[in-house]
């Protein structure tokens, strides 16, 4: 493989990056650039576009129609830089010191890059099995985009042999993910004057109440297990990341709203963290709150929960990816992903991709050209393997 396939990667990743995916924002400029590149080599992609038709899956099949192909997956999202200390315009690659900055350089526009900026030798190799482009969008909010593209994928794709999810691993095979739960909870207190705590209900301070039953849980989960020490932290984790409300400061509040998550080792159960703080509020909090207004209510809804991805150690995806990079480690990671909604269909599936985590999210975001260049290089291995 030649510095040239290199270059080709990143003067295409200079390419996507140049395109606005923050979550929020459309991503169907960003789709319409990879089907148009994509048409350019005779390649014919299918859509499946959100309810409101503002954003789009893709998937593109290369080569024959045959089973035992090779979907490589990733997200067209990014977040957003809003409120970070950016030193470079976040939408345009700067290479400096070995390094690529830019929004989504790691998380995962570099993965896109690579498989693109080779449809030339893709397209010209003599494939004997498939390989199928999956890009998603809304992964960053809850991976809410990738399970009508699966759906697409099982109808339309004759079975394939592995998922490879290019999240940023160094391009080191990973085997397992936890799951996320993400949790909107909202409390309905009763106003009054904050003098006269007596005739009304605080939603503030109730909220409070409830944050601190969660903080038990998580402390629970953290003590008595399960516990897996592949995962950092080695623990089922529970944390409230997001609370508003309130009207004034002499007002018992009316409303408050807190956003929390779980984030579930494969091991363990979500479903009974959520079920506990229910109960909690039904049984014991509820009932006290009502007893001043009865209008007071707490309301608890699950907003996305992605699945975790399991240990399958002789899954055909782990075989090949480990085959293609010589990787034989196991590997988790705490940070939640498509891979598990992959396997929860029954694709094997793995987590293997250029670029760190750590800089995933960060303000003047990061990949190490190096990784550029080994990303390459595992397309290039896995395109002559496909051929043989």
């Amino acid at each position: 493989m030649s510095d040239l396939a290199t270059g080709k990667s990143i003067a295409m990743l200079e390419k996507l990056v140049a395109f606005d995916t923050v979550s929020r924002n459309s991503n169907l400029a960003f789709i319409d650039f990879v089907r148009g590149l994509l048409m350019q080599h005779g390649i014919e992609s299918r859509l499946v576009h959100n309810a409101e038709h503002t954003k789009a899956n893709l998937l593109a099949s290369i080569g024959p129609r045959v089973k035992g192909g090779v979907v490589l997956s990733g997200h067209t999202d990014v977040v957003p830089v809003d409120g970070q200390d950016w030193h470079t315009n976040p939408f345009t690659v700067v290479a400096r010191d070995g390094k690529l900055f830019g929004r989504g350089t790691s998380d995962m526009k570099s993965f896109l890059a690579i498989i693109l900026g080779m449809l030339d030798d893709i397209t010209a190799a003599p494939l004997k099995a498939p390989l199928h482009l999956a890009f998603s969008y809304d992964e960053e909010v809850g991976c809410v985009g990738v399970p009508s593209l699966i759906r697409l994928l099982a109808t339309e794709v004759p079975t394939p042999r592995a998922v490879i999810v290019g999240e940023p691993t160094e391009m080191k095979v990973v085997s397992a993910h936890k799951g996320i739960t993400g949790v909107h909870t909202t409390v309905t207190g009763h106003e009054a004057h904050s003098s006269q705590t007596h005739l009304g209900v605080s939603a503030v301070m109730v909220a409070a109440e409830l944050i601190q039953f969660l903080q038990t849980l998580a402390l629970e989960a953290k003590t008595n297990g399960p516990h897996d020490n592949l995962f950092e932290p080695n623990h089922t984790t529970i944390t409230v990341n997001h609370i508003e409300g309130g009207t004034a400061l002499n007002i018992l509040a009316r409303h408050c709203t807190f956003q929390w998550d779980i984030r579930a080792l494969p091991t363990d159960d979500p479903k009974k963290y959520l079920e506990r703080f229910t109960a909690h509020c039904r049984e014991a909090v509820l009932p006290r709150m009502r007893q001043i207004a009865a209008d007071c209510a707490i309301e608890t809804a699950p907003r996305a929960a992605t699945p975790a991805l399991r240990f399958d150690r002789a899954s055909e995806a782990e075989q090949l990816c480990r085959g293609l990079t010589g990787d034989n480690v196991t590997r988790a990671v705490s940070f939640a992903a498509e891979a598990g909604q992959f396997q929860e269909h029954g694709l094997s599936t793995v987590i293997c991709g250029p670029g760190s985590i750590a800089q995933a999210h960060q303000p003047n975001e990061f990949i190490a050209a190096d990784q550029v260049a080994a990303g390459t290089r595992f397309v290039h291995d896995l395109i002559r393997l496909l051929s043989r």
